[in-house]
């Protein structure tokens, strides 16, 4: 009973990681999701017995292609302040001063 739970468990875990990481509109989040969706995926194909995929899926599902997930979005502009943010704008309407 405690094997079938585990597994329903797993199950559930890795469609509330593959949701997250697709409805993600945030490129870091949706990065660490499916981080985290390859970590869970190796954890099954443990389970399923077959360690020598679990190691491969660990080590370039969630390790390799994670970083360099990670290194695509910072070359993105990922976490760059907005050129335009902080700036004055001329609309010819009265604001608040500084």
């Amino acid at each position: 009973m405690i094997e079938w739970a585990l597994d329903g468990l797993l199950v559930l875990a890795l469609l509330v990681t593959a949701v997250a990481t697709l409805a993600s509109r945030d490129l870091f989040r949706a990065v660490v999701m499916f981080i985290a969706f390859g970590l869970l995926m190796a954890l099954v194909w443990v389970r399923l017995q077959a360690p020598d995929i679990a190691l491969a899926e660990a080590a370039i599902g969630a390790g390799l292609t994670g970083v360099l997930l990670l290194d695509a979005a910072r070359h993105l502009g990922y976490g760059r302040a907005d050129p335009c943010e902080g700036q004055d704008s001329d609309d010819g309407q009265a604001g608040p001063s500084r």
